[in-house]
Parts: structure tokens; C-alpha cells; sequence
């Protein structure tokens, strides 16, 4: 059963007040299996007006009192994550496994976050004066606003909810239209555990109509956004524009470097379940595979021969380990790309073509020497498509890795020690993982530079985006 969700606004489940809906479609089956509500701007200020009042009751309430819901909401997650799991699973397709393993780590999350509630420290600085102290205090920046995708429905919002919670501040959360039931369970689970009306508020409707109201709102102090790099540009320029703190967490096109002393075996499986993981829809997949000559022959076939053991089909299927795209013109847009780097010279050596049948069904792809000038080499090819290359030395792979604007994940394999030193101060990301698969952990950061954002959205300084530090000097007369 699949329900139709509503808003959550002031502590209730709601319809549009204009009652307008949107449709939500299945990617597998293309079948219509419900309907969100789309909000317009009377939902907008109710739901504005009671983030206010949330915000100024969350403030009051003890770090160790927001713990304790945010722990309990944790726990209830992990109860109801296999019912969660079909829904996810029937809006966005993935394998039912895969949106467990998604909602369970979005429980560690607010796990860790609920302690970090208790450790916003300020300072008491060292006075020139003996009668003077001096103090800064960390305290909620306010109401948040935080626009999420649908690629992952309850992790991509799990960060921002859990750190604006942790920190004292209320939110809205603009969820995505074509995953909306499964955030909607999130945070009915944070409901359940007692947060008070107007801490959190969830709307759904026009992207772009719900950005440009929340954000220049003076209710809203900071917003927080996952997305493409055009539109985070905007949202940020906008965000600027009235002096409001801003989370980016934006696109990417992640190189992986595999040098000639790697354990190929290793990376070959590890690179092929991550690069194919949500149907490539994930904005830290590896993409742009760099080779060393020495080894490209080997790496190619290893790599293509465990793509090739990969299931596909419906993700509520026993066996499956890649459902489809969430998206019709995704699949239209992996074709072209695809299609492109084939007349540019690349060479296929598994799939390269969308499935017949229903649903948003296309191939997991590997492609060869693949020339720069294809245009997936520059443009982020979100989803099941790898890109192969070969590289000669390691100033050629620093200088094609870096080539491009993104800087969001990056990969390689080197048993070579002084490699491995070296590609941490050369490789352009904000996050690098060598020898194995290593992000999205609670307790580390994720986030990225350059055109691929600014902010991180796990480890200790997460919450900081959502604090602002005030200076408190006073004299003893």
C-alpha cells in the first residue's frame, strides 16, 4: 500500500490549501501509485509562521531534552525501516535492501547528531583585566529552510534535519515531488517521538516558486541545499542577496585513479557496486575511471566482468542490485551521452542501451577509451554509465582529475605509500577515499569545493553551520 502524503505544517498532516496534487509515479512500472499535496503561498506562510514559533520554544528546550526526541525518533526509524523501504522502493526504485540500508543510516545519523546537541561549546577567552570576563556563546541561527532531491528521499534530508534540530533550530523542509512518501514516514517518526508542533515543517510543490518564497523570507535565517550546481548557484546568489548562511552541497563528476600497483581485484568489485548503486544516481559516484597503461587491459575486463553480474529490474524483486531511473528524460539524457561518446570514439564493452519494456529501465554501461572531448568527460552523467581511460603517469591523472570545475569525491587504488601521500595534497575534493569505499559516515564530513559546493553535512563541524557565535565581554562593577 502506498499512501498519498499530505503537508506538515504546524504539528498536523494537511492538504494543499488550495487543494492542488501532484502525481506519483512508479519508475518501474510507470503506474500512477499516488498523490503529494503542492503547496502554494498560503501554505508558505502557514507553515512560516509556525516554523516562528517553533523556532522560539526549540530554542528553550534543553540540548539534553532535543537528544532525547531526536534518540527516540532513531529508534522508532529503525523499527518501521522494512515498511519504509517498499514504499522508497515503489517512488524511487531502488532495491528494497538499498533503501533500508538507507533509512538505517539515516538512524545512525540522527544518533549522532542527537550527541552533538549536548557538546556546542562556547569559550571563556583570557581578559587583559583582571574584573573583566570574557565569553562567546553558540547559539541557533533560527529558521531553516532545506530543499532535498530524490535520489536518496530520507538520507539527503536526515543531515540537514538532524543539525538544525541539534543545534536549536526549527525547519522547512521542501521535499522532493517524485519521492514524497518516505520522508514524510522520516518525519513522522520525529512526531512520534514529541517534537512540538512547528519545529518541522514539510512542504512539497514548484521547486523553483517554493525557493524563491522561503529563501528572501526574513523568518528564514539559513538555508541548506542538495542539488545541480546551476541551481545551487542561484540559490546561493539569492541567499546572499539578504545575508543568509548557506549549506551547498552540488554536483560532482568523480574521478578514480587506478595506479599500476593496485589491488585490482579489490577495486573492480568495489568500484563496479558503487558506481551502479540507486542506477548511478548518486552525486559522489565514481565516473571518470583513470587507468594506468600498465594495468588498463586487466582493469577493463575485471571491471566490465563484475558490471555484467549485476541484476536489474524491479526493486521489490528478490535478486535485483539495480532498479531504474527515477526519471523518463534521465534515461533520454544517458542515452545521448552514451550515443555522443560513441561517435567521439569510445568503445562499449557492456550495455549501452535502455531495456524494453516498462518503467525507466537502462543498462549498466561501461565505455573505453573514452576521448575528452565526449561530452560525459565534462558533463556529470547522472546515472548508470562508467567512463574508462587510459593514463600514463601520475602528473597526467592529477591534471585530467582535476581538470573539471567539481571537486565533490574522488577515488584511487595504490599500494605505493608516497602515491597515497601525495593524492590527498594534490586531488581537487573535498573528500578522497583510497584502497576502499569510505564515505558518508555520520561522524566525517561530506561536503565538497570549487563548483561542487561549500559546507559539510556530517562530522563535528556540521553543526556549526546552523550556530551562531555572539561575544559577551563583562566588567565586575
Amino acid at each position: 500500500m502506498y499512501p498519498n502524503t499530505q503537508l506538515f505544517i504546524d504539528g498536523e498532516w494537511r492538504d494543499a490549501v488550495a487543494g492542488k496534487t501532484l502525481t506519483v509515479t512508479n519508475p518501474a512500472t510507470d503506474a500512477v501509485i499516488g498523490q503529494v499535496a503542492h503547496a502554494g503561498e498560503a501554505d508558505l506562510e502557514l507553515a512560516l509562521a509556525a516554523t516562528e514559533r517553533g523556532f522560539k520554544l526549540w530554542r528553550e528546550t534543553s540540548a539534553h531534552r532535543r537528544a532525547a526526541i531526536m534518540r527516540q525518533a532513531a529508534v522508532l526509524l529503525r523499527e518501521r525501516a522494512g515498511d519504509i523501504a517498499k514504499v522508497m522502493t515503489a517512488e524511487q526504485g531502488k532495491p528494497v535492501a538499498q533503501a533500508k540500508a538507507e533509512i538505517l543510516g539515516a538512524a545512525d545519523v540522527i544518533d549522532w547528531f542527537a550527541g552533538e546537541a549536548s557538546r556546542t561549546y562556547g569559550q571563556i577567552i583570557p581578559s587583559r583585566q583582571q574584573d573583566v570576563q570574557q565569553q562567546t556563546l553558540k547559539l541557533p541561527v533560527g529558521p531553516v529552510a532545506a530543499f532535498t532531491p530524490w535520489n536518496f528521499p530520507i538520507n539527503q534530508i536526515v543531515r540537514k534535519l538532524s543539525a538544525a534540530l541539534a543545534a536549536g533550530c526549527s525547519i522547512i523542509v521542501k521535499g522532493p515531488e517524485e519521492t514524497p512518501a518516505s520522508p514524510a514516514a522520516l518525519i513522522q517518526a520525529f512526531v512520534d517521538a514529541g517534537i512540538p508542533a512547528g519545529v518541522i515543517g514539510l512542504v512539497y510543490g514548484t521547486p523553483a516558486e517554493i525557493s524563491e518564497y522561503l529563501i528572501p523570507h526574513p523568518t528564514i535565517r539559513k538555508i541548506s541545499f542538495t542539488g545541480s550546481t546551476r541551481v545551487g548557484k542561484h540559490l546561493a546568489a539569492l541567499a546572499g542577496q539578504h545575508m543568509k548562511k548557506a549549506t551547498m552541497e552540488l554536483g560532482g563528476h568523480a574521478p578514480v585513479l587506478i595506479f599500476d600497483d593496485a589491488d585490482l581485484d579489490a577495486a573492480a568489485k568495489e568500484l563496479a557496486a558503487s558506481k551502479f548503486r540507486n542506477a548511478g544516481q548518486v552525486c559522489i559516484a565514481p565516473t571518470r575511471f583513470l587507468i594506468q597503461q600498465g594495468v588498463y587491459e586487466a582493469f577493463v575486463e575485471k571491471f566490465t566482468a563484475e558490471v555484467n553480474k549485476l541484476v536489474v529490474g524491479n526493486g521489490q524483486e528478490d535478486g535485483v542490485t539495480m532498479g531504474p531511473m527515477v526519471l523518463g528524460r534521465s534515461v533520454d539524457a544517458i542515452e545521448t551521452f552514451v550515443e555522443d561518446a560513441i561517435a567521439a570514439g569510445a568503445k562499449l564493452t557492456t550495455g549501452g542501451k535502455r531495456l524494453a519494456g516498462n518503467g525507466n529501465f537502462f543498462a549498466p554501461t561501461v565505455l573505453r577509451d573514452v576521448p575528452l572531448n565526449a561530452r560525459a568527460m565534462s558533463e556529470e552523467p547522472f546515472g548508470p554509465v562508467a567512463l574508462l581511460r587510459p593514463f600514463n603517469d601520475y602528473d597526467e591523472a592529477i591534471a585530467e582529475a582535476n581538470r573539471l570545475p567539481y571537486g565533490l569525491a574522488a577515488y584511487a587504488y595504490s599500494r605505493n605509500i608516497a602515491t597515497v601521500n601525495a593524492l590527498g595534497r594534490d586531488v581537487e575534493s573535498g573528500m578522497l577515499t583510497i584502497n576502499h569505499i569510505g564515505f558518508g559516515l555520520p561522524e566525517t564530513p561530506f561536503g565538497g569545493v570549487k563548483d561542487s559546493g561549500h559546507g559539510t553535512e556530517g562530522g563535528s563541524e556540521a553543526i556549526e553551520a546552523y550556530l551562531e557565535t555572539r561575544f559577551v565581554t563583562v566588567a565586575g562593577r
